[in-house]
């Protein structure tokens, strides 16, 4: 189990397929939301932030995020899109991308650089 809270998001299944809801499902209101894709291979993000609050789901393929909240550390794995990341503004945070990775973000503040703190835990 993960020091690093992932949820379990509602997602109903029936022979048509299923659809995964959000609605209700985050602890903070999406204000952002973007998604990043064709970065197979690559390793993104390598930040925390001072007030903004995310949750990361890999719509498509696998991504692993590598979480450092000066505490704990972990590999967290998403592979199913009916998991989703809670990353808090503590959390250093990077993504690598599994081939064909599309990966959801949704933000609690709009985009900021200022807001960004680049420097990892010693």
């Amino acid at each position: 189990m993960s020091h690093f809270p992932v949820l379990k998001l509602p997602t109903h299944t029936d022979p048509r397929g299923s659809l995964t809801v959000l609605e209700g499902a985050l602890p903070f209101a999406v204000v952002r939301s973007y998604w990043i894709y064709g970065a197979d291979g690559q390793t993104r993000g390598g930040h925390r932030h001072r007030h903004t609050r995310q949750a990361l789901v890999a719509v498509s393929g696998t991504v692993t995020v590598y979480m450092n909240d000066g505490v704990a550390t972990d590999n967290v794995v998403l592979a199913h899109p009916g998991q989703c990341l809670l990353v808090e503004p503590k959390d250093w945070h990077t993504m690598t991308f599994g081939p064909g990775a599309v990966l959801l973000v949704m933000s609690s503040h709009p985009y900021d650089r200022s807001e960004y703190i680049d420097e990892p835990y010693a």
